[in-house]
């Protein structure tokens, strides 16, 4: 509950302020499977990530968060592309990485509900859409890196 009240307020302030933010979002795909995650603030499946910590490299945040959120030490890592999406009152830029060599070692954090893998042609409904037009583009064999809105 209070982690929603945290997001609530996180929106208001978007309203006021109209922040401009930079966001990492990992792609992890083993055997065909890419491993999402649910939070327990907002409804739908999403890759793991989030924002940018000052002093901090893009691919030093994603390994984070995907620790965060998954429990997974990331090895060899690859630009998918950077996006940018402008809802909600704010500007927010994403980079997406992609991971293939990853080992699950630990457990989620507590915005996590729960993590789990699903086969590259049975994702469930409710993926983030722009999560879902990256991992269908994945899936087409478009070519990476990209850029354009989330």
């Amino acid at each position: 509950m209070f982690v929603r009240l945290l997001y609530l307020g996180f929106k208001i302030y978007c309203f006021i302020f109209r922040p401009v933010r930079m966001g990492v979002r990992v792609m992890m795909i083993q055997n065909e499977k890419v491993w999402l995650v649910r939070h327990t603030y907002v409804p739908g499946w999403h890759m793991p990530g989030g924002g940018v910590k000052r002093g901090e490299t893009l691919e030093a945040a994603a390994r984070r968060e995907a620790f965060e959120e998954t429990g997974a030490q990331l090895g060899e890592v690859s630009l998918m592309g950077a996006y940018t999406s402008f809802i909600q009152w704010k500007t927010d830029h994403a980079v997406v990485f992609i991971c293939r060599d990853f080992m699950i070692t630990g457990r989620s954090d507590g915005e996590i509900a729960e993590v789990r893998d699903f086969p590259l042609d049975e994702l469930p409904r409710n993926v983030y859409l722009p999560h879902r037009l990256r991992l269908d583009e994945v899936r087409a064999g478009k070519n990476i890196p990209q850029f354009g809105e989330w």
